[in-house]
Parts: C-alpha cells; structure tokens; sequence
C-alpha cells in the first residue's frame, strides 16, 4: 500500500480507565498492537516502532500489563515477519510534560480555578518527564538506527511531583492525598533482567535482542526516576 514506516502509539493509556475498563485495554493495547504486527507484515512496511511506557516495566497495574504483553508481541514480530521482512522495535517513555490527562495540565486547571490546594499523592513520588518535541526527536533518531528487536529508552530528567506543583503553581498550598491503587512511587526504564543486555548511547540506553553496541552498562545498573536527576 506504499507505506514504508508505522508509528504504533494508539493506546488506552490510563492507569484508572484501563483498571476500570479491563476488557477494553486488553483489546486494544494488546489485540490492537498483534493487528499492527498483521497488517504492517502483510503490507510489506519496512519499520515498525511502537510505543511504549515505563509501566510495562515489572507492571504493577492492568495498564502495565496491557504494555508489556504489547512489548513482548513487537519483540517477537521479527521472528513472523522473517529475515528479510519488517523490521520491529519499541521505545518506552515516561510522561509526555502536559500531555492530555496528565499531572501537568490538571495543576493548571486548579491553578486557573484558584483551588484551595494542589494535591499531591505522595511528596516522595517522581515521575520521568520529556517534552513532546524531544520525544519526536528520540522517535526519529530511533527509527533511523534500528536494525529490529530493540527497546529504546530515551534518557530522561525526572522531578518528584511536589517539585512539579512547585513549578505550576509556586504560590498555592498543597496536600498529600495517598497514592491511589496501581500507581507507583517511582518508575522503572528498565527491568533488572534487561541489564544484561542493555548499552549506553548518547540519547539512549538501548535494550539489544543479542549482543549491541555502544557503552555496556553495569550490572548494578538502575534506571530511576528517583536517582534521575532533573
């Protein structure tokens, strides 16, 4: 059909819809990513790079889930799309900064309100957080150097929530709410059963199917957001 590249970012994204719409995450983050696989392989499209989120990492939430069974259906569409065909990658991300239903854009909308207060779930929470922009940029970059099979994790800054209440809104008041059921207190790039396979790159850490390039890390490698600095 004269595609070449496929973006695979369509998802149902949000911890809270996904725990209360089950049925629906699973058909499309899981379902929706095999029809990607399918057609693009059918097509004859060249690279295929999916989007993907820190919650796939050793998921705490049907979210999570939902992303790692989407992970792991790319990781394997090498092996149905064969030596000469498509080729597959992901990259994960963590919070695209005032993207739609985000952290960012609800301050705001307190702020704008003049609400009494911000809540905060935790004061100790982090968050990973790219401009959009520079999420296009690592997007991009990764579609050029991908042979098919990798993870990429773009490097970050991370900022703990309180701080970014702080930024939005310096003047208001605010208040710790608990964490709410599925969330984390700081997020994961990388599971410790991918250290052993992931290299440093200038704007990535990048997960190889077998063997790699660039700079290996270490074995006690962690990528956090709470020892990411912003």
């Amino acid at each position: 059909m004269g595609v070449d590249i496929v973006i695979h970012c369509a998802a149902l994204k949000h911890v809270d819809v996904a725990e209360y719409n089950p049925f629906e995450a699973v058909k499309t983050n899981v379902i929706g990513t095999q029809n990607v696989i399918e057609a693009s392989i059918k097509q004859g499209v060249k690279k295929v790079i999916s989007i993907s989120s820190d919650k796939a990492v050793d998921p705490a939430n049907l979210y999570g889930a939902t992303k790692l069974c989407a992970d792991k259906l790319i990781e394997s569409a090498g092996s149905y799309a064969g030596k000469n065909g498509t080729k597959f990658s992901t990259i994960r991300f963590g919070n695209f900064w005032g993207s739609r239903g985000s952290v960012v854009p609800y301050f705001e909308k307190l702020k704008e309100d003049n609400a009494e207060y911000l809540p905060i779930t935790s004061y100790e929470m982090t968050r990973f957080f790219i401009q959009p922009d520079e999420a296009v940029d690592r997007i991009l970059e990764a579609l050029d150097i991908m042979k098919g099979g990798e993870i990429f994790c773009p490097k970050m800054t991370s900022m703990k929530i309180r701080d970014v209440a702080q930024k939005i809104a310096p003047e208001m008041k605010t208040r710790e709410v608990g964490i709410r059921k599925g969330e984390r207190l700081h997020e994961k790039m990388l599971t410790s059963a991918e250290i052993a396979q992931t290299y440093e790159h200038e704007n990535f850490y990048i997960i190889y199917p077998n063997g790699g390039n660039g700079k290996k890390v270490s074995k006690n490698f962690v990528y956090s957001s709470e020892n990411v600095g912003g």
